[in-house]
């Protein structure tokens, strides 16, 4: 089965859903599990891993009751305060779902570089492992030199980089941050998401080969063992359409003269063996 092991849910809301600027007015809507199915029907793809969009318990709840009900969501990435003095029962609470697979902060928003590493959060990373939950890593560039300090702090605990870590694809930058893949991924405990791309490009004028260079950092990096494809969705619809999308890895497989086995590693295998989702 081939798996998006990177998209969202919600109902909009401005108040809540701040983060999508004006800029993003196409995506000022709901977007439901009945919507993805149509999407993903276009290229073949069977199943997801819905990610939280906004730090709230209420949405984590929200997920897990539509995977409940929707069998084409394999598994829900969601959220919990990791410094709180009651994360233990939080977790233990989500966890009893076996839907509830991994764990996502938006660290990107926090204003301390090293927010990943201060002593408060690392206590709540340390309770995953109890709970056999992942850890989603959602970080600039200038975060994960404190990337690299968590996932080396914790190596039996599974982390998964988002998007690449967000490199300047519009910029065409590679400076500091393939120094920084390369060193992430030598923590065998750290895979990393074909994902969140075309955001990161010019919305309007991407090609393809923009992403070819990054891709090939991180192929080297992580190998056809450690990465798997995301879309991002409907995140992504600011640039580009469902199908370009997963289009972009497809074509770079392609470019690689990859097996077969390797492509069905890349697009599902992987994250289901990550995240240990039930097909």
């Amino acid at each position: 089965m081939s798996i998006d092991a990177h998209q969202h849910f919600w109902k909009y809301n401005p108040r809540e859903y701040a983060f999508l600027g004006e800029e993003m007015a196409r995506i000022h809507r709901d977007f439901f599990p009945e919507d993805l199915a149509e999407e993903q029907d276009e290229v073949g793809f069977g199943g997801s891993v819905a990610v939280q969009a906004r730090q709230s318990l209420v949405e984590s709840r929200w997920l897990l009751e539509l995977a409940d009900e929707f069998s084409r969501i394999k598994g829900v990435v969601g959220w919990v305060d990791l410094c709180s003095e009651k994360v233990r029962d939080d977790l233990a609470r989500f966890a009893s779902n076996a839907k509830f697979v991994g764990i996502r902060h938006v660290a990107e928003d926090e204003p301390d570089d090293r927010f990943l590493v201060r002593d408060d959060f690392r206590r709540g990373i340390d309770q995953l492992r109890e709970f056999a939950l992942t850890y989603d890593l959602l970080v600039y560039p200038r975060q994960l030199p404190a990337a690299i300090e968590l996932v080396r702090a914790f190596p039996e605990q599974p982390f998964v980089l988002d998007h690449l870590g967000k490199p300047g694809i519009k910029s065409g930058a590679l400076d500091g941050w393939e120094e920084s893949i390369r060193e992430l991924a030598r923590s065998a405990n750290v895979f990393c998401k074909l994902s969140g791309m075309v955001t990161e490009a010019d919305w309007k004028h991407w090609q393809v080969h923009d992403f070819f260079p990054y891709l090939d950092v991180v192929w080297d990096a992580f190998g056809e063992d450690r990465v798997m494809v995301g879309s991002d969705w409907p995140v992504c619809l600011v640039a580009a359409t469902y199908p370009q999308v997963i289009g972009i890895v497809d074509q770079y497989l392609q470019r690689k003269e990859v097996s077969d086995e390797t492509r069905k590693k890349v697009f599902g295998r992987n994250a289901i063996r990550f995240y240990g989702l039930v097909e």
